[in-house]
């Protein structure tokens, strides 16, 4: 969607013209309070056309550190580019933001309701109005998620296994890894295929809680999509991930055989053998000590953190099968 010399974008209901910098602001509902609540959409343009990129993060409101990364994209000006246009919104679902909660006030998850309704529910209206206000406009979209509670991601990209263009950017985000996975039926990511946004799913470190590993993949990440989009101001290097990015195609989750105290030792990202010691299980009482060991060799892309755990709880996500 390369603008020309006169192209003027409308977002939200504010025009903005090629070389403009504007905050818009997406509004649906006041809070039970009949405080109005403005959350900021960012919008940096270039005199110059070359594409739109959206970055988006906080569709599940304790998501802090995917907030993080956009916010620091803004905050560093890595948003301002070289040409083309970048559209930054931080905390999409704000009311669950406000609150530290996962959902919308009314228990919805915004990822399960798209394209959403300008009649339906509140996250129904908000993925109503994000699609039909700010997506359009971009050629790409990078959205920013963590681990669920307790539960840490590795830094990951999300793709669908078939789709060559995604596969190609993921590569040049260049997170440690890329898992193949299917587009969740009435998520984010499933509507905006149906649309034909190619969009990478960021995924990195658990919810409440802000890595600097996690954060630092995401960001330079962004980065990378940028230069390759010849859109990076060049005043910022790019650089080189320490390691090809691994993708892995399948994968399972080893589950508690029992349930009390746990505390794992394998550390995330690592490469793990079968029969490999991954944490163990004990009861408060000191008689039980169970030791949790990897079925099969593989990477750990997810390991959990809580410190209580019952049986049949996800412990670690390991890869079984890379791309060949």
């Amino acid at each position: 969607m390369a603008h020309t010399k006169n192209d003027i974008l409308t977002i939200l209901g504010t025009p903005i013209k090629p070389g403009e910098s504007k905050e818009v602001n997406f509004d649906v509902a006041n809070l039970h309070t009949s405080t109005p609540i403005n959350v900021p959409v960012i919008i940096e343009r270039s005199k110059k056309p070359g594409a739109t990129v959206l970055f988006t993060a906080g569709i599940h409101g304790d998501e802090v550190n995917g907030v993080e990364i956009v916010r620091q994209i803004i905050a560093k000006g890595i948003n301002k580019p070289k040409r083309g246009t970048t559209i930054c919104f931080p905390v999409i679902n704000v009311f669950g933001f406000i609150n530290l909660k996962r959902e919308f006030p009314d228990g919805r998850d915004l990822n399960r309701v798209f394209p959403g309704s300008s009649s339906g529910s509140l996250a129904s209206r908000v993925a109503h109005k994000l699609i039909h206000e700010i997506v359009p406009h971009a050629d790409y979209i990078l959205d920013f998620h963590t681990g669920g509670s307790g539960r840490f991601n590795a830094p990951q990209i999300r793709v669908v296994k078939d789709d060559e263009q995604l596969n190609e950017i993921a590569e040049i985000f260049g997170a440690p890894f890329v898992l193949y996975s299917k587009n969740l039926n009435k998520s984010f990511r499933h509507t905006c295929a149906k649309l034909g946004k190619p969009l990478l799913l960021f995924e990195g470190g658990k919810s409440f809680h802000i890595d600097d590993v996690v954060t630092n993949s995401g960001v330079n990440g962004a980065k990378r999509v940028l230069n390759h989009l010849n859109m990076l101001n060049s005043k910022f290097k790019v650089s080189t991930p320490k390691k090809d990015c691994i993708f892995i195609s399948e994968s399972k989750w080893k589950r508690a055989k029992y349930s009390g105290m746990f505390k794992a030792s394998a550390k995330i990202s690592s490469k793990v053998q079968k029969g490999d010691v991954l944490g163990n299980i004990t009861d408060p009482y000191g008689k039980f000590n169970y030791f949790v060991k990897a079925d099969n060799s593989g990477y750990i892309i997810n390991v959990n953190e809580a410190p209580i755990v019952y049986q049949g709880d996800a412990l670690f996500h390991i890869s079984t099968a890379l791309r060949e």
